[in-house]
């Protein structure tokens, strides 16, 4: 009897738990929309900012006192770019942004705009139109951001600059962005410096010592202030580490530039034309290219050999993606004269090459611009210095024609996505056959599709199963475009990619970027 009545209790207990279970379930709350986000810091970083880009010291925010998850900062910004992050030292964690990249911050108002937070591409960052002084205002219970214009930046407090030495950096500048040997002014007084000789077309900024780029350097009162045969757009400077602002040297030549360290103004005077270059017939018994644009990238050590074929003439015949290239005639130092474009970004594409002169020299640091990846035969001609660029043509395999597609996607857990066949990751159309992706590339498999959605379909896969990604490429150029069997690539080493594919010639190049 008395083990009957413990039977029934047990029961009895069960269905209690049980009917009280199902009524929990009933209760249950399904949570829409966005989470706050819930962080005790908040930081900003970027060149509008007052710490820059040093991501291991970036902007504090300050929490609000009525909510911890709304932060406020009023101060002096800047003209550039700014993202937000939650904590210091690492630019692979997720960062707050504006939903369209470049959303301007200015003297017009912002109340209540939605923002999105996440890693990676696309590295969208809001703008700052007018420099200034801000009150910056994050919510993150709401992901929404405010701003209010307080006012005109402070005017610098100028000081004399008590220095021994001076120097400039730069693309414009005889040594270049070389910081540990940059161009040194001469001192013609306590507070006078001077430089006296040839100028590039480009940019350049100046500094008291080398081997720092984290110390206040001597720059324009704005970004991009021309110095040309007229002089220097503005005579006014400014001593400090951000906005990272320099000087746009628009007309090369011979110039004066004379530094007032007391007043801090600068005088440029253009003095003659730049000398023409003595075009002897340059020696040497090898010639390399390198840049992204070339099979081994931007590997100094290891740059693309080309084919002796006279005394003076070099050839490269071989495959050229969109990028960027220059020549040399010895490896393992950037530091040596480089055969460049007789002006940068000089174009190479199907039509050949834009300008055939080329010039060699250490500095601007000019480059070709390789706007259509195909197979090219380029030619120096070391005895009158001109260059020529032939597309041999991008045939497919026999039997292989090309495939038309508006879209290509990779998908593996290799990729950003990873097997996310609603959303795998896009890539950038190049031209009507050649699509690219540069971004993060983690151990793991991929393939490629040219739709989204369905696993039915052809994927283009490499000729053979598990062939190689790695930082010496991919083991195997070819691709097949096919629905069996299921083959993928397989990415060895993690690391930023640079992937083209070519649906004309049915390859694959790729570069791993250092």
């Amino acid at each position: 009897m008395k083990l009957n009545r413990l039977f029934s209790a047990i029961a009895g207990f069960v269905l209690a738990a049980g009917l009280t279970a199902c009524e929990g379930e009933k209760d249950l709350n399904i949570i829409e929309g966005e989470l706050p986000i819930k962080t005790q810091t908040l930081y900003m970083v970027g060149d509008a900012t007052p710490n820059g880009w040093d991501i291991g010291n970036p902007t504090p925010l300050q929490a609000s006192a009525d909510d911890a998850l709304v932060f406020s900062w009023e101060g002096q910004l800047f003209a550039g770019e700014v993202k937000l992050c939650l904590t210091t030292g690492s630019w692979d964690a997720p960062f707050i942004r504006p939903l369209v990249a470049g959303t301007e911050i200015s003297k017009t108002a912002i109340t209540d705009a939605k923002f999105a937070m996440h890693a990676g591409d696309p590295d969208d960052k809001w703008r700052v139109a007018d420099a200034g002084k801000y009150r910056l205002t994050f919510n993150l219970r709401h992901w929404t951001m405010s701003t209010e214009y307080l006012g005109e930046p402070d005017a610098p407090v100028i000081e004399p600059i008590e220095t021994e030495t001076m120097y400039m950096v730069g693309d414009a500048t005889p040594n270049g962005w070389n910081i540990d040997a940059p161009t040194q002014l001469e001192k013609v007084s306590q507070y006078i410096f001077r430089y006296e000789g040839v100028l590039a077309a480009g940019e350049m900024k100046a500094c008291l010592q080398t081997g720092d780029w984290g110390v206040s350097f001597i720059r324009p009162a704005f970004g991009g202030c021309k110095i040309n045969k007229s002089g220097v757009e503005s005579e006014e400077f400014v001593f400090t580490t951000n906005p990272d602002d320099k000087w746009q040297v628009e007309d090369a030549g011979q110039y004066r530039l004379t530094f007032d360290l007391e007043h801090w103004t600068i005088k440029a005077e253009y003095v003659a034309d730049m000398p023409t270059p003595d075009k002897q017939p340059l020696e040497a018994e090898n010639v390399y290219i390198v840049g992204d644009a070339t099979p081994n990238g931007w590997s100094i050590d290891e740059p693309t050999k080309l084919e002796k074929v006279s005394q003076y003439i070099f050839k490269y015949e071989g495959e050229l993606v969109n990028g960027e290239l220059k020549a040399c005639l010895q490896t393992g130092d950037w530091g040596v004269s480089f055969i460049r474009p007789a002006f940068g970004g000089c174009k190479i594409n199907k039509n050949g090459v834009e300008s055939d002169e080329f010039v060699f020299t250490t500095n601007p640091d000019d480059k070709w611009q390789v706007t259509e990846s195909g197979q090219y035969r380029l030619t120096f001609d070391l005895e009158h210095w001109t260059i020529k660029a032939e597309v041999l043509g991008n045939e497919p395999a026999p039997g292989k024609e090309a495939i038309e597609a508006e879209n290509v996607y990779i998908v593996g857990d290799a990729t950003p996505n990873g097997w996310s066949i609603d959303a795998p990751t896009q890539l950038q159309k190049q031209s009507q056959y050649v699509f690219v992706y540069e971004g993060k590339l983690v151990k793991g498999e991929m393939k490629a599709c040219l739709q989204t959605g369905s696993w039915d379909v052809p994927f283009i896969r490499p000729s053979f199963a598990n062939c190689r990604i790695d930082s010496k490429g991919v083991e195997n150029p070819d691709f097949v475009f096919t629905a069996n069997p299921d083959d993928k690539w397989k990415v060895e080493e993690e690391g930023d990619y640079r992937l083209t594919f070519d649906l004309k010639a049915w390859t694959l190049s790729v570069e791993k970027k250092n």
